[in-house]
């Protein structure tokens, strides 16, 4: 048995955060799906029930960008975080703005209607206006390499295109984001996150679920 363990949900990218980083450091580990968040493995090594739980030598690790910083610092491999303390501070700074800015927004924004989802809209669009600037230029928002704030970043990547898509929002174009497009086509063609993301299918059969529920 492998003394570390990811406790996910494979629909979740802030589970798949964490294998990326994984394996990007090689660092092998037991995956235990979770869906329901309820396994009895949950519930002991997280009181609040969310995935991921990082569980290495049977301590458990909770929310998953405090689960990079301990990968980067426990593990040798390519760095997830900046050396440098001011860039690691604005690496830090733009996680949180994708947080709490970003995701939140255009996730809600798909599954919002009328006067609603146009607010949410304008708040997601505004808020890829500024990660449109940061990324000019550059491959990745950690320079040549990916970084936290990529990992960060994942379900603005691979997640809300595809999900978009399904409910038929008009978003984050190639128009008005081309840099922000071009970064998220190179990493979802990053071979890491190639191997540890749902299948399309699979996740558009999911987000069926979701919008009968809705």
């Amino acid at each position: 048995m492998a003394e570390v363990k990811v406790i996910g949900n494979l629909y979740s990218p802030f589970v798949r955060r964490v294998e990326v980083a994984l394996k990007m450091k090689g660092v092998e580990y037991d995956y235990i799906e979770d869906l329901r968040n309820k396994s009895a493995l949950l519930l002991q090594h997280n009181p609040i029930h969310k995935v991921p739980v990082l569980v290495h030598n049977g301590k458990a690790i909770v929310e998953s960008m405090v689960i990079l910083e301990y990968i980067d610092e426990v593990w040798e491999g390519p760095t997830i975080l900046p050396k440098d303390p001011y860039d690691r501070a604005m690496a830090r700074f733009w996680v949180n703005f994708i947080d709490d800015k970003c995701t939140p927004a255009m996730w809600k924004a798909c599954w919002s209607r009328g006067e609603e989802q146009e607010k949410l809209k304008e708040e997601a669009r505004e808020a890829l206006k500024y990660l449109e600037n940061e990324i000019k230029g550059k491959k990745y928002f950690g320079g040549d390499k990916m970084g936290i704030v990529d990992h960060a970043a994942n379900f603005i990547g691979y997640w809300f295109p595809i999900t978009s898509d399904f409910v038929g929002l008009q978003l984050m174009t190639d128009n008005e984001f081309p840099h922000l497009c071009r970064w998220a086509d190179d990493y979802c063609n990053h071979i890491f996150v190639k191997e540890n993301v749902p299948d399309k299918d699979s996740y558009v059969a999911r987000l069926k679920t979701i919008q009968i529920n809705c």
